[in-house]
């Protein structure tokens, strides 16, 4: 009997993909990662991951598998959060659920399940692995309004050859289902929100706690200063800019009719357009740290830049992707993935300059 160690969070997800595994006739022994203790429970005032812990805890009874805990703080804090806002301060939108996956929920979570006798280890992500002749195929899940795929492209051929994805062929309701059949006490929990293991958090507050603020100029495309803002750190290319999120507008500029959004920082400086401006369009993006899962075919590529994002046809060429339509709200930092037909064939970090 093969066995495999599953990253249970206390979600619903990861639950039912243990269970599945279970029914498929694995020893299944289940993990569940202490990442980030900082973000508390507001009415308890304990730590949160402890609230998904005891979760955690109460399915695997359901399902009479052992449940460890890996401890994995000090890493992702050194390895995801601190670079998290080193990017930002440096103008970069960076995600860090993706570097989550690549440093901390692949390599790590597998070494310490080998210590276990794990064969594999599995997530609950929404997302499929093929084998074939010529390797392995990250594919996109089959439910696109939760395929997890985009978060992945970073893993490796050795990466997929140990990895199990048990809910790529399910949707999110066929799995709370099952949950709800199970009588998993979490069937009906909602998801989680936000930056991988912290949570749902308020962004600007939170770089603040290591971005100091700094004020700047918010200019118009004719360089026309139209505003102040605290520190262009905080914000995103594309964002819709505004008092809710700290930009005041000048007293000529603040009854403007018009959606302004980020189109570029240079500096401290934000530069804002209006909604439908040619500057909050690019055409081509330079690709740094590419990495490829699979073979790059010449035609049929289309690229998303954003978890759930639109597909955008175009080319890749010397790593520089050329879209066949201008795209909107481009962010240096984040990441765009290739695709061809349902199969990622690698990705990388966005620049624009």
């Amino acid at each position: 009997m093969k066995t495999v160690v599953i990253g249970m969070s206390g979600g619903v997800d990861s639950s039912v993909a243990a269970l599945l595994l279970k029914k498929q006739g694995y020893n299944v022994i289940g993990a569940f990662m202490k990442n980030f203790s900082d973000t508390k429970n507001k009415i308890t005032g304990e730590c949160a991951w402890r609230d998904e812990q005891k979760m955690a805890q109460k399915v695997a009874l359901i399902l009479k598998i052992p449940l460890v805990t890996f401890d994995f703080e000090k890493e992702y804090k050194d390895q995801v959060i601190e670079p998290m806002f080193r990017d930002y301060k440096r103008g970069l939108t960076p995600n860090p659920d993706i570097l989550c996956n690549t440093l901390i929920k692949f390599p790590l979570f597998w070494k310490e399940a080998k210590k276990l006798g794990a064969d594999y280890i599995a997530m609950g992500h929404y997302a499929r692995i093929k084998k074939t002749k010529k390797g392995f195929q990250l594919l996109a899940g089959r439910d696109k309004k939760k395929d997890q795929s985009y978060f992945l492209y970073e893993l490796s051929q050795e990466d997929l050859s140990h990895t199990l994805f048990p809910l790529g062929n399910y949707t999110k309701e066929e799995v709370r289902d099952i949950a709800r059949k199970k009588k998993f006490p979490n069937a009906d929990k909602p998801g989680t929100k936000g930056i991988c293991f912290v949570g749902k958090v308020d962004m600007q507050q939170f770089l603040k706690k290591r971005i100091p603020s700094r004020q700047g100029k918010v200019i118009s495309p004719k360089k026309e200063i139209i505003g102040i803002h605290p520190g262009a750190s905080y914000y995103t290319i594309g964002q819709r800019i505004g008092p809710s999120i700290g930009i005041n507008f000048s007293k000529e500029w603040k009854n403007l009719g018009e959606r302004w959004y980020v189109a570029d920082k240079k500096g401290n400086t934000i530069i804002a357009a209006p909604e439908n401006h040619p500057l909050l369009k690019k055409k081509k993006i330079y690709i740094i740290n590419f990495n490829h899962i699979a073979k790059m075919p010449k035609v049929g590529l289309k690229a998303r830049i954003r978890h759930l994002g639109s597909f955008n046809a175009g080319k890749l060429k010397n790593n520089t992707f050329t879209f066949s339509k201008p795209v909107e709200s481009i962010a240096e930092g984040q990441s765009i993935v290739i695709y061809h037909k349902n199969s990622i064939v690698g990705g990388g970090q966005i620049r624009l300059r």
